[in-house]
C-alpha cells in the first residue's frame, strides 16, 4: 500500500517553550552585536567631525551618523521587542512548570492519603488502649518493687510532727546565735 499512495512525511514535533525562549535570546544577542558594531561606527563619526570644519562634508559625515543612529535606534527596538518576548514566554513556562508540580503534589497527596486510610483500618483502639493500661500497670507494679526495695532498716519512723518542732527549735537558736554577735 505504501508503494501507491507512498508515506506520510514525519511529523516536526510541536514547538518546545524552552527552544523558543532559546532562540530569541539569540535573534536578541546578535542584535546587540549589531548594536555594539553601530556604536563603535557613531564613535568613528563623531571622532572624524570633531576634526572636520564646517561644510559639505562635515554635513555628509552627520548625514552618516544620522542614518547610523537610526539603525541603532530601530536595532534597539527590536532587540527590546524580542527581550519582552522571550520574558512573556518564560513567565508561560515557570506557570506551566508550577501547574506540573501542583498536579504531581496533588497526586502525592491523594497516595498519601489512602496510605493513611490502609494504615488506620490496621489499627485497632481497643488494643492501645489495652496496651495503655497494660504499662500503666506495669508501672503501677515497679513504683511498688522500688518502694519495697528502698525501705530502711532499723532506723526509727519520725514523726512529721517531730520534725517541724526540731526545725523551728533550730531556727530560734540560730537566731539567738545571730542576735548574741
Amino acid at each position: 500500500m505504501n508503494r501507491i499512495f507512498g508515506r506520510s512525511k514525519p511529523k516536526d514535533p510541536p514547538p518546545n517553550l524552552t527552544d523558543c525562549i532559546g532562540s530569541v535570546d539569540g535573534r536578541a544577542e546578535s542584535i546587540d552585536k549589531k548594536i555594539a558594531r553601530l556604536d563603535a561606527e557613531l564613535v568613528k563619526y563623531k571622532d572624524q567631525m570633531k576634526k572636520m570644519r564646517e561644510g559639505p562634508s562635515k554635513n555628509m559625515v552627520k548625514q552618516k551618523a544620522i542614518r547610523v543612529l537610526k539603525q541603532k535606534r530601530m536595532y534597539e527596538q527590536q532587540r527590546d521587542n524580542l527581550n519582552m518576548q522571550s520574558f512573556n514566554m518564560e513567565q508561560a513556562n515557570y506557570t506551566i512548570q508550577t501547574l506540573k508540580d501542583t498536579k504531581t503534589t496533588v497526586e502525592a497527596m491523594k497516595i498519601g492519603a489512602k496510605e493513611m486510610k490502609k494504615a488506620y483500618k490496621q489499627v485497632k483502639i481497643d488494643q492501645i488502649e489495652d496496651i495503655q493500661d497494660q504499662l500503666e500497670d506495669m508501672m503501677e507494679n515497679a513504683s511498688e518493687i522500688q518502694d519495697a526495695l528502698s525501705r530502711s532498716y532499723g532506723t526509727p519512723e519520725i514523726d512529721d510532727d517531730d520534725l517541724e518542732a526540731g526545725k523551728e527549735a533550730s531556727t530560734t537558736l540560730l537566731l539567738v546565735q545571730s542576735l548574741r554577735e
